[in-house]
C-alpha cells in the first residue's frame, strides 16, 4: 500500500534568485541565490526522489514504474505513463526575470517532442513595489509585437500588474507572455515541461560577462497575441471550504484555509493530490495512519488514498491543493 510522499527539494541558483526560499518557506541547505526550489519533478534529468518511508531513495519515475495507476490514477497513467504531468515549485525573484513565453502542447510536440507549458502562480509574498508582467495591454499583431522587438521598445505594450498583494494568482496559459517580478515569492503549478523562449533579459549578462540568449525566431510564432481586459484570477477565499482557483485540463488548483478537521474525498477523481502548505502546519490522517505536513513542505497522496482528512496544527492552515480533474 502507498502513503503520502515526501521528496527532496531540487534547488536551482539563478542569476535572479534569492534567499526568501531559505527565510519563508523553512528549507535548508539552500545555495546562494536560489531561484527556484522543484518541490516535486518528472523531468527527466532533475527527477525528485523520495524522503519518507519505505520508498525514500527512489525517484518518482522508479515509483511510477512499479506502481502505475496506484500512483497517478487510470487516465493520468494512460495518457502519462512512467512520466509524472506536474512540476510544482516555488519561485523566489530577487530580481526581474526574463520576459519569456512558453509553447503550446501542439508546438511543442512538434519542435521538442515533449508537452507544452501551462503554468499558475499563486503569490506569497511581494514587496511594496513587486510587479507581474502578463500578457499585452493593447491589441497588437505579430508584425507590431516584431517591430517592437527590433525598436527595443517592447516594455511598452506590455501588460504590467501593481499593487501584487498575497493570494493573488494569474493563470499563465501557454503561449502568454510573462514575467516574474523583483521582490516576489511564489508558488508555480504547471504542466512538466522545461521549455521556455526567452524574449528579453533587461540587457543582463551572466556569470561569464555574456549577454543570455534569446529566443525571438522561435518565441513568435509561440505568443498568442490576443488582449485581455484583465489578467489577474478572480477566487473566493472562504474558510474551511476548498476554494476553485483554476480548473484546467492540465491541472486543477483549490485554495483552502481551515482551522477544524477536513475530510477530503477523491474517490471519483482518478488523480493523485499534491497539498503545498503556504502558511501553517497540519497532519494528513488516512487509515488510521498520520503523516505531518510542516510549512513550506508539499507532500503527494497517491491516488489509491481517496479519503483522508486534514487537521491543523495551527490555528489556521493554508494549503493549495493540487490533482488533475477527469470530471471536466
Amino acid at each position: 500500500m502507498l502513503y503520502p510522499l515526501k521528496f527532496h527539494p531540487i534547488y536551482k541558483p539563478k542569476l535572479w534568485g534569492g534567499q526568501k526560499i531559505a527565510q519563508k518557506l523553512n528549507k535548508e541547505n539552500i545555495p546562494p541565490q536560489c531561484g527556484e526550489s522543484w518541490e516535486i519533478s518528472g523531468i527527466s534529468d532533475n527527477l525528485s526522489i523520495v524522503r519518507n518511508g519505505f520508498l525514500a531513495g527512489n525517484s518518482i519515475q522508479e515509483i511510477l514504474e512499479v506502481y502505475m495507476a496506484d500512483l497517478v490514477g487510470k487516465s493520468n497513467y494512460e495518457k502519462f505513463g512512467n512520466e509524472f504531468p506536474l512540476l510544482i515549485k516555488y519561485i523566489d525573484a530577487s530580481q526581474q526575470l526574463s520576459i519569456q513565453v512558453h509553447p503550446d502542447d501542439e508546438l511543442a510536440k512538434k519542435r521538442h517532442h515533449a508537452y507544452g507549458k501551462t503554468e499558475m502562480w499563486y503569490v506569497i509574498e511581494a514587496e511594496p513595489d513587486s510587479t507581474i508582467i502578463t500578457g499585452f495591454n493593447k491589441e497588437l499583431s505579430k508584425h507590431d509585437f516584431v517591430e517592437h522587438l527590433n525598436n527595443g521598445t517592447i516594455t511598452d505594450i506590455l501588460n504590467i500588474e501593481k499593487n501584487i498583494q498575497p493570494g493573488d494568482v494569474f493563470y499563465i496559459p501557454a503561449g502568454r507572455i510573462h514575467s516574474i517580478g523583483k521582490g516576489v515569492l511564489l508558488a508555480e503549478i504547471q504542466q512538466t515541461s522545461d521549455i521556455t523562449y526567452r524574449v528579453f533579459d533587461w540587457n543582463r549578462k551572466d556569470l561569464d560577462g555574456k549577454l543570455r540568449e534569446l529566443h525571438w525566431d522561435l518565441a513568435i510564432d509561440a505568443i498568442n497575441y490576443e488582449h485581455f481586459s484583465s489578467y489577474k484570477t478572480p477566487y473566493d477565499r472562504n474558510t474551511n471550504i476548498a476554494n476553485k482557483i483554476v480548473n484546467a485540463p492540465y491541472f486543477t488548483t483549490n485554495y483552502l484555509p481551515f482551522n477544524k478537521t477536513i475530510s477530503r474525498s477523491f474517490y471519483t477523481k482518478d488523480s493523485f493530490v499534491i497539498y503545498m502548505a503556504i502558511s501553517g502546519n497540519f497532519t494528513i490522517e488516512y487509515e488510521d495512519k498520520k503523516e505531518s505536513v510542516l510549512h513550506g513542505e508539499t507532500i503527494l497522496i497517491p491516488a489509491e488514498i481517496t479519503d483522508f482528512k486534514l487537521i491543523p496544527d495551527d490555528k489556521i492552515v493554508e494549503v493549495l491543493e493540487i490533482f488533475i480533474n477527469h470530471e471536466n
